[in-house]
């Protein structure tokens, strides 16, 4: 029977890479579920976890949230990081749309969740945000399978070739972003810039 955790050797510094990013992102959902718990909750605290997991899933152009899952998918199964962040997608959709059309309330347990919310009811102009963070999430779970596939950082070329890309992708929705968070806060301020 074929092992792929055999093959991964701690020795490669691209390994090493991979396994301390995984394992400071588990720390984080971690001490996120704690703290949530402890203000909501143990079922509440673990809802609005999973919505803020896939807050980051869908609204952020580094695929963090998805390489908590394709990461040890990868190295149980085997299975390419670009498919299991295939599933991940489907997973944080059938999540959103649960919590959105039976439990719409849990948005309005923390700002992220509330910003959010936001995003989900206003296609135009707010899933342009979804959109540049599915490029990024691609581009990125793209260089974390080759930084699986390599021994050394200089021998990643896809991400050598495609980096700049990734990081205008990252520019253009941090730019956006902030221009929608800030068109958000004024009309909630009811400030009127042009009558």
């Amino acid at each position: 029977m074929y092992f792929p955790w055999k093959n991964y050797n701690l020795k490669h510094e691209t390994k090493r890479h991979a396994l301390w990013r995984f394992l400071a992102l588990a720390l984080i959902l971690i001490i996120y579920f704690f703290w949530m718990a402890w203000r909501f909750g143990v079922k509440d605290g673990f809802e609005v976890t999973l919505l803020t997991w896939s807050f980051f899933v869908f609204c952020t152009p580094i695929a963090d949230a998805g390489f908590l899952v394709a990461f040890p998918t990868r190295l149980l199964l085997g299975v390419r990081m670009l498919t299991s962040q295939i599933w991940v997608f489907f997973v944080a959709f059938f999540l959103d749309t649960y919590f959105f059309l039976f439990q719409k309330e849990i948005f309005a347990k923390t700002l992220l969740l509330k910003i959010f919310r936001q995003i989900i009811e206003h296609p135009w102009p707010f899933w342009s945000i979804i959109i540049l963070s599915f490029l990024g999430t691609f581009l990125s779970i793209y260089f974390g399978d080759e930084l699986m596939d390599t021994v050394r950082h200089v021998q990643r070329e896809k991400f050598h070739k495609h980096k700049l890309k990734h990081q205008f992708i990252i520019g253009l929705f941090l730019f956006l972003a902030t221009f929608f968070l800030y068109k958000m806060l004024i009309h909630d301020l009811g400030i009127h810039i042009l009558s």
